[in-house]
């Protein structure tokens, strides 16, 4: 049995999924920022299976790899936003934290 096109899309779209229902779901900061992260990751397996199922370039891969270094700068920003979220008010419950002011 070979892994094609339709196995990768099958793998995405459950990462997707997960990563939707964390998001939808979750009310902690970091909980949220992992479903970000999966929704990213299955962004991240389209292009490259695209890449390789259908044109054989290299095109999925640069933009993965860019999508990788977004990924990166976002959690570096994100969880510095969490560090003072829970500096400033006690927790990371984002329905907690509703105000911009203390």
């Amino acid at each position: 049995m070979t892994v094609g096109l339709e196995h990768y899309l099958t793998v995405s779209a459950l990462l997707f999924g997960l990563g939707l229902y964390a998001v939808l779901t979750r009310r902690n900061a970091v909980a949220l920022l992992m479903g970000v992260e999966l929704i990213l990751n299955a962004a991240n397996l389209n292009f490259v299976a695209f890449a390789r199922f259908v044109d054989g370039g290299v095109e999925g891969h640069i933009v993965a790899a860019f999508v990788i270094v977004l990924a990166a700068a976002e959690a570096a920003v994100a969880l510095a936003i969490v560090l003072a979220m829970f500096r400033n008010f006690g927790t990371v419950n984002v329905d907690t934290v509703n105000r911009l002011k203390r």
